[in-house]
């Protein structure tokens, strides 16, 4: 397989026409090596429009999905970012060459350790792995907790818990996927103040649920 045709051809056939257009965006697709986060049995799928399977039964979403998370989350290089579900390590890849920081939670030990090797041989020195359940945020500790420039969530949730709203920055992004199976929708919530919240419904999708997702909420924005 020609990698770099294959990568071509991704960015042309998938991406573009899921209107990921920001040159940034495309550029990085290029510099981030899809390939090396994803396990070593499905190497010849990693730019196929498909999910990929990973360890203890998640999987890496759609490189169009990526992509457009990424475009839609608007990501300064200023930015301290929590991401919700590590996976293999490569949304966390993508976000750190844009931000300067991320923090990204994982609740499998078998996948914290795949991510850690991946971001390691990636040469990332920018992206804090933790191990923990991040269905209701994470404040974190140190110069890099809560609250964040950006919340990234790498898996649907049926309602978005209450507490990630309070773990934002005025004027910070949350991009979350909720609903239930077969149509959800991806969001960006933006903080506009201490107390009001302002949606954008991006596009619908039906991805992997977020283990011990919150069901029930009674926050209203």
């Amino acid at each position: 397989m020609n990698i770099e045709q294959a990568r071509f051809n991704m960015i042309e056939q998938q991406i573009r026409t899921w209107d990921v257009l920001e040159p940034q965006v495309l550029a990085l697709l290029a510099i981030v090596k899809r390939e090396n986060f994803v396990p070593a049995p499905y190497k010849s799928l990693a730019f196929i429009d498909t999910e990929i399977p990973l360890p203890c039964g998640e999987n890496m979403l759609m490189p169009k999905f990526e992509a457009r998370i990424l475009q839609e989350a608007r990501v300064e290089h200023h930015e301290n970012i929590l991401e919700i579900g590590t996976g293999s390590g490569y949304m966390a890849a993508l976000l750190a060459h844009k931000g300067r920081h991320v923090t990204t939670i994982e609740i499998e030990p078998t996948l914290k350790e795949l991510a850690e090797k991946n971001i390691a041989n990636n040469s990332i020195d920018n992206i804090s792995i933790e191990l923990g359940n991040g269905a209701q945020g994470w404040m974190g500790t140190g110069s890099n907790n809560a609250p964040y420039d950006l919340i990234v969530i790498s898996a649907s949730l049926p309602l978005l818990a209450p507490e990630f709203l309070q773990q934002i920055k005025i004027g910070g992004r949350i991009i979350a996927t909720t609903g239930e199976a077969p149509v959800m929708t991806t969001q960006r919530i933006t903080r506009t103040s201490e107390t009001t919240y302002e949606t954008v419904n991006l596009f619908e999708t039906n991805i992997k649920p977020l283990r011990n997702a919150a069901t029930t909420s009674h926050f209203q924005f």
